[in-house]
């Protein structure tokens, strides 16, 4: 695009508009509206043409006033509504049922099993705690109980953790939710 001294442009990237005063090189200098003497670069100016000329560039399938009317509505902001329901979710869930741990367990002792279980507890608590997780549902199943002690003994030893029962509806009598404070 090549301008002249009485151009009128607007400025790409800014709420500017004038017209053309002077031209050094590439630099263009633009009277704006407010009475300023500005220079831009060539590649920010655009010329404004005739309005009719513009129009019937843009807007040869649509009428200019229907574009308008489009751009100026303003829609009714949706916002995403969380049920407080949702929203006390624990984030996390680590099920600890043998079978989700190995692809074969029938070479392991109980012993065996209750340890790859504790490890497994505790290297995911160490994450959370690491990234900040602040809730998670460890699923034991319901047994003997022997695992939820030593999950139990587990969080014990960490200062910053709460637990209790999980969600009775949602996990039965077999999972415990572990709360872990961020700020201590």
């Amino acid at each position: 695009m090549k301008l002249k001294i009485g151009d009128k442009v607007t400025v790409l990237d800014e709420a500017i508009s004038g017209t053309v005063s002077k031209i050094e090189g590439n630099t263009v200098f633009l009277d704006t509206v407010d009475g300023f003497l500005m220079d831009f670069q060539e590649s920010e100016l655009l010329k404004i043409e005739d309005k009719d000329t513009l129009k019937s560039k843009i807007f040869s399938e649509h009428s200019f006033s229907d574009v308008i009317s489009e751009k100026e509505q303003y829609g009714k902001r949706k916002s995403v509504r969380v049920k407080p329901k949702e929203r006390s979710q624990p984030t996390m869930e680590v099920d600890l049922h043998i079978h989700n741990l190995t692809e074969n367990d029938r070479h392991l002792s109980n012993y065996d099993m209750l340890t790859l279980q504790l490890e497994t507890a505790e290297r995911k608590l160490e994450f959370a705690i690491k990234k900040r997780v602040q809730k998670i549902v460890f699923i034991h199943g319901v047994g003997e109980g022997v695992l939820k002690m030593e999950l139990e003994t587990l969080f014990r030893r960490y200062d910053n953790v709460k637990y209790y029962a999980a969600d009775f509806q949602k996990y039965g009598l077999g999972a415990t939710e572990v709360y872990i404070y961020q700020n201590l």
